[in-house]
């Protein structure tokens, strides 16, 4: 089984969220609204596309999933399109404060992530 995923502190107060090779990010405000309001948050991916026209790159926004705070209120459970993965809130703090550099994901549903036996 490979690692999940790992959750790390990214440029201009970002979240990065790095999972099978793929990046996704949680942007400050919704930092700010998962931590200090509970509510659930957009899971972003930021894809630079170069145009065809040769005019430069552009950067398309997709939401790949959603951060929420479970019921217990002691963890953040991060749903993507990879997986469905938690994290201890004081772990997530931590690193959403800048104490730590980045802190592990772990699978949500360990037997189904590897797919079927």
């Amino acid at each position: 089984m490979t690692e999940p995923g790992t959750l790390a502190r990214g440029e201009h107060d970002t979240l990065r969220i790095e999972i099978d090779g793929e990046s996704y990010r949680l942007e400050p405000k919704e930092i700010k609204s998962l931590l200090t309001y509970g509510r659930a948050v957009p899971i972003t991916r930021i894809l630079k596309r170069t145009s065809t026209d040769g005019k430069g790159e552009a950067e398309e926004v997709s939401i790949e999933g959603h951060a929420a705070i479970n019921r217990a209120g002691k963890a953040v459970i991060l749903y993507t399109r990879a997986g469905h993965f938690i994290v201890p809130l004081v772990s997530f703090h931590r690193v959403a404060r800048g104490e730590a550099v980045s802190a592990p994901l772990f699978p949500l549903f360990p037997d189904c992530q590897d797919g079927p036996a």
